[in-house]
């Protein structure tokens, strides 16, 4: 474009130089016209070319911008994709593990019912040893004797009155149809376990044999443990003798009624605790963890000679 508008220019200086002496003035002013017009459109054709190399450069700019753009999106596609394939790996392996945790909750669920239907179990033959054991006692010992089942375990509550001489633990003869009852029962439970309980009320001991309540209890108890085993063949292995003196009292002993009913011999019968730590210790399938904790509850003074 430059170079034209040299030529242009050289072109018509020339011609002037020369017009005036071959050219009238009419010619030489319709050619000076021409040249202006042609220099107009010289300068509208830049005008136009500066525009244009402007529009270009922009253009340019803008192209390199998108490239970066493009490149940058590139790069977070790319970041994306590993991000997914991160996470379809993490979650894969998160089936995995959830897989595994429902197999333990699974587990863990059929142990829960095994111990409920064990104790189901357990509890319809406690129920069943509470009703022959009822049923067959009379209407005037079943004054003295109270069955109950509290917790899986059988409370057998006996007396005082009925099962010993006045201020003595020397079983009376009254008790022996009683215990002869009781210890059928016990021996047609053989996978049971006896615990004989002497009970007494708050007021003092006055023998010179017998220190306090707590020695009565004990000796009590241990009356009645002879008594199954001796008289009734009950296995001594089954049956431990305890006392627990004034401390597990039932009633208030600012009454007479209510010392007469601490003053008691309980005959507790428990599934054995070999088999019930047994069935704790028995895991299910796919190993479901279990674990328990018991803290007693009572002071119990157990008798050193186990019958």
């Amino acid at each position: 474009m430059r170079q034209l508008s040299i030529y242009t220019g050289m072109a018509f200086a020339a011609m002037v130089l020369l017009l005036p002496g071959c050219v009238s003035n009419k010619k030489y002013r319709s050619l000076q016209a021409n040249y202006e017009e042609m220099r107009a459109k010289e300068q509208e054709l830049n005008r136009r070319y500066q525009e244009a190399q402007q529009q270009l450069s922009s253009a340019n700019t803008r192209v390199t911008s998108l490239e970066d753009q493009i490149a940058s999106e590139r790069a977070n596609v790319k970041s994306l994709q590993e991000a997914l394939n991160q996470c379809l790996t993490s979650s894969n392996q998160g089936n995995v593990n959830i897989a595994k945790l429902v197999d333990e909750i699974n587990a863990s669920n059929r142990y829960i019912q095994h111990l409920v239907n064990t104790k189901n179990k357990s509890d319809s033959l406690n129920m069943v040893l509470t009703n022959r054991l009822t049923r067959s006692l009379s209407r005037e010992e079943m004054r003295d004797v109270d069955v109950q089942v509290l917790k899986g375990v059988v409370y057998i509550s006996l007396s005082d009155n009925m099962l010993y001489k006045s201020g003595s633990y020397e079983i009376s003869e009254r008790a022996g149809e009683t215990l002869s009852k009781i210890a059928k029962i016990i021996m047609d439970y053989s996978d049971y376990e006896v615990l004989v309980e002497g009970n007494t009320d708050n007021v003092p001991i006055s023998q010179r044999n017998i220190r306090n309540n707590w020695d009565l209890s004990v000796l009590r108890g241990s009356s009645v443990v002879q008594a199954l085993q001796n008289d009734y063949g009950v296995d001594p292995k089954r049956l431990t003798a305890a006392g627990r003196g004034e401390y597990n009292p039932i009633a208030s002993n600012d009454t007479e009624s209510g010392r007469t009913r601490n003053r008691r011999t309980q005959i507790i019968i428990t599934p054995k605790l070999d088999q019930f730590m047994e069935l704790i210790d028995k895991a299910p399938e796919n190993g479901a963890a279990t674990g328990s904790e018991s803290t007693p509850s009572d002071t119990t003074a157990v008798s050193p000679i186990r019958q």
